[in-house]
């Protein structure tokens, strides 16, 4: 009974939370800060790259290293973001997507990365310029600091700043403990214990009246270790992991599923039509079954596409602070590297993979297996993988499930950390680690359903008070956008944008001349 009303009331909250006026105020903000920066993304499409990925090959570029001992470099900061939002989404999400509303979904998923990447740029800007350093000597930045001392020093907003950023980390550390914990581990024990089974491990335990099954068990114990060793080293050894890791599955996933996409090149034609054609409903019969066609394509390609890349809902800027970047609008860059890796890249090869190999109807949209989210990429990747009564396919979306979800505990476990932080104080977050660790047991052996969609609110919830504090402060990032573009391609010799506290900006002044030098 109780357990209904929390699912009804959790329904209805969600419903306006992930409910088409929130969609379009996450668009629209992308749209309206891109549109205010000059289609930076476009534009300076050539620098981004240049100073993003691009640095990564450069010998001894900054990028790659850290010479501040409590803080990690650009390109870890992109790792651990990364490990955050390449997961489930990037698989699950985009099948449940295109499933739901078909292959137009696609189209509009890459329209929300396009506009979510200034969302996102615009998040980091204003993460580096006014996050400060912690009791031990740690960048703390996101979107309850730039909630509290940036729209808090609008006049009359201290009290809304400041409340604002107490909800955003409320919501935070919620949302931490369901999304970016417990259903990430409930789907690799899932996983694990589906496609590598093990018959006498398959066993239910009695708890009680509780009723645990072995495996399950054995792999939460296990993955609870392995986090654990991590997650309480702190951001620095999450950071080391994750560059290794995130680096390692996502190419590992694009070059299976590039394999499968030249194998199946001769469809390309085929399936891009198929997803502009869907994406405004030109194969629909009728005016109605048109603009339902067209209703669905959008909401699930908009809603999956921020759910896969998080724009807008300020939570990979926390770990973005961390970085030993001075310059604001090189970490927002960054952010936009993120977007177009997590959206654009991963998720459009995971649906070439599942249109191309004919498991929907190109020319109806209609789903010809029976499948659905992981075991329908399964089944893609399984008609080119497949040797003999091996399902060699299937395997490695187990293995590239297990590994997106772990970094993603990673990731979440650092934004979580970060909220409790401001709320608590940095000695306090001891605490909040072993307490995330623990939960990971539970996950692997619960039914998480409601948890799910508890957790996918509080999640949605975050983007409330982010975006408010992103538009409001909106004008701060043009004026650091207009002057990192006029020092760096202008050649104007005027003071650079570092911080919003005069202490630092003096001090990241001196760093910023050192590096020039």
């Amino acid at each position: 009974m109780i357990l209904d009303l929390i699912a009804n009331v959790n329904g209805a909250i969600n419903g306006v939370v992930w409910g088409i006026p929130m969609l379009v105020l996450i668009i629209g903000t992308g749209i309206y800060l891109t549109v205010r920066t000059k289609f930076f993304q476009l534009t300076r499409a050539g620098h981004v790259g240049e100073n993003t990925i691009g640095g990564v090959f450069k010998k001894g570029h900054s990028v790659k290293n850290s010479s501040e001992k409590a803080s990690i470099s650009q390109f870890q900061a992109l790792c651990t973001a990364l490990a955050a939002t390449i997961g489930v989404g990037n698989i699950a999400g985009v099948a449940a997507a295109i499933a739901a509303g078909g292959p137009g979904t696609i189209f509009w998923m890459w329209l929300s990365a396009f506009f979510g990447m200034m969302t996102n740029y615009s998040e980091n800007v204003l993460g580096i310029y006014y996050r400060r350093k912690n009791s031990h000597g740690e960048w703390c930045g996101g979107a309850m600091y730039y909630l509290r001392d940036g729209l808090g020093s609008k006049n009359g907003c201290s009290v809304i700043g400041k409340v604002l950023a107490v909800l955003f980390s409320l919501f935070c550390i919620l949302a931490s403990f369901g999304i970016g914990n417990m259903s990430q581990v409930n789907t690799i024990s899932s996983n694990i214990t589906s496609v590598f089974k093990i018959e006498a491990l398959n066993r239910t335990l009695m708890f009680g009246s509780t009723e645990i099954n072995l495996y399950a068990l054995i792999v939460g114990i296990v993955l609870m270790i392995l986090a654990g060793l991590v997650v309480v080293g702190g951001i620095k050894r999450i950071a080391q992991v994750t560059e290794k890791i995130v680096p390692f599955m996502a190419c590992a996933y694009i070059l299976g599923a590039l394999v499968i996409f030249i194998i199946n090149i001769g469809k390309i034609g085929e399936v891009f039509t198929s997803i502009f054609s869907f994406a405004f409903g030109f194969r629909a019969l009728g005016g109605a079954a048109i603009g339902l066609a067209v209703k669905n394509a959008v909401t699930w390609g908009f809603k999956r596409g921020v759910f896969s890349n998080e724009a807008g809902l300020g939570s990979s800027v926390m770990v973005h602070s961390a970085s030993n970047v001075v310059e604001p609008v090189k970490q927002g860059m960054w952010g936009i590297f993120e977007v177009f890796a997590d959206t654009i890249v991963v998720c459009t090869l995971t649906a070439f993979s599942i249109l191309s190999t004919g498991l929907i109807d190109l020319h109806t949209g209609e789903m010809l297996s029976a499948n659905e989210q992981t075991a329908l990429v399964s089944e893609a990747f399984g008609t080119v993988f497949n040797f003999g009564s091996v399902n060699v396919g299937g395997i490695f979306i187990a293995i590239a499930v297990l590994l997106f979800a772990f970094s993603t505990v990673l990731g979440w476990s650092y934004y979580g950390t970060k909220a409790w932080e401001f709320l608590f104080g940095t000695k306090a977050t001891i605490i909040y680690k072993v307490v995330f660790v623990v939960f990971i047991v539970f996950g692997a052996t619960m039914n998480l359903d409601l948890a799910w969609d508890i957790s996918d609110t509080f999640n949605g919830l975050m983007a409330l008070p982010n975006l408010i504090g992103v538009l409001v402060l909106s004008g701060t990032v043009i004026k650091i956008t207009n002057n990192y573009v006029a020092r760096i391609f202008k050649g104007s010799k005027e003071k650079p944008m570092i911080s919003a506290f005069e202490d630092i900006q003096k001090e990241q002044e001196i760093k910023l001349a050192q590096e020039q030098d």
